[in-house]
């Protein structure tokens, strides 16, 4: 038996424009998922994925059959999941052909301990898990699959946070910094009740946004600054710079504008913006203020990243 985990992610700075090679501040989150891999005697592959309250949330089969040119799986039920796995289990074979061709069958259990809604990364860790288990670059499996600019596999990987930054034909800069600000007790989580798909906010990036240079450099600048801020009152000016920019970028207004004027902290959208987690800052505990306006889930910072 082996068991393979990946930590969840956010991402601080860079939304959006780190898929134009912008360097972006992400933290990995203590939230996460595992993937255990038990072989079994059935020649076929048994899923069951389980939530944060330990019920599970899919399960089906799958029945695989290589040959010397592809690898075919066919699923019991044959759910959208089940056609994501069966693309993800065939893109890793491609990777490598050694995978899933031993006759052997798998007993494969995934346990998240964090609401799948959240966007925490239930893709992001499922991916790198697999290329774990497979032994293959979790970048590339990504490619393969769900696409995206791969921060969310670097802070699967590592357990600081980090810089991420992509590069013209070379491999992503990844880079462990030190981020702990004084003022982290200020700082709060909170999910806006709606999960955010990447995939549909990229596209949209890609068709309104107009990015040159200059914006790069201002990003860039802000992140740096960021990570050397030390105190509260600094940290809001830059996280009100950044959502200026990105709001003029997309056309769209920025989410304390949209749904939290009265607030008297800043907030910040956080990757795709629209959904999943923001960022707010606040002298007091603000979670009375967003439980009013109808979001429950407001989560410190310590209790959030690694």
């Amino acid at each position: 038996m082996k068991t393979f985990r990946s930590n969840g992610k956010l991402l601080l700075t860079g939304e959006y424009v780190v898929l134009d090679r912008a360097k972006a501040l992400a933290v990995p989150t203590k939230y996460g998922q595992s993937l255990t891999v038990e072989e079994n005697k059935t020649k076929n592959i048994i899923w069951k994925s389980f939530n944060e309250l330990d019920e599970a949330w899919f399960e089906d089969e799958f029945s695989v059959n290589d040959s010397a040119i592809r690898l075919r799986l066919k699923a019991k039920n044959y759910t959208d999941i089940s056609k994501r796995l069966i693309q993800i289990l065939k893109a890793t074979y491609n990777l490598n052909p050694e995978f899933l061709n031993s006759k052997q069958g798998y007993t494969i259990t995934t346990h998240q301990d964090f609401n799948r809604l959240w966007g925490l990364g239930t893709s992001s860790t499922l991916i790198n898990n697999i290329a774990n288990w497979a032994q293959i670059d979790a970048y590339k499996l990504l490619e393969k699959t769900f696409k995206g600019s791969g921060y969310d596999i670097a802070c699967a990987q590592n357990n600081t946070p980090i810089t991420y930054q992509l590069r013209y034909r070379q491999k992503p800069l990844v880079e462990t910094i030190v981020f702990d600000p004084k003022f982290k007790s200020h700082l709060y989580f909170v999910y806006l009740n709606q999960k955010q798909n990447s995939r549909d906010g990229i596209t949209s990036y890609r068709k309104k946004a107009k990015i040159g240079t200059e914006i790069i450099e201002e990003i860039n600048a802000i992140t740096d600054a960021i990570i050397a801020c030390e105190s509260l009152i600094e940290f809001e000016k830059l996280i009100n710079s950044h959502e200026a920019i990105i709001s003029k970028l997309i056309d769209q207004k920025p989410i304390k504008t949209k749904l939290f004027k009265d607030f008297k902290g800043s907030v910040k959208s956080l990757g795709a913006w629209g959904g999943d987690f923001v960022l707010a800052t606040s002298e007091e505990d603000p979670t009375t203020y967003f439980n009013s306006k109808g979001f429950d889930t407001v989560i410190p910072y310590s209790e959030m990243v690694l």
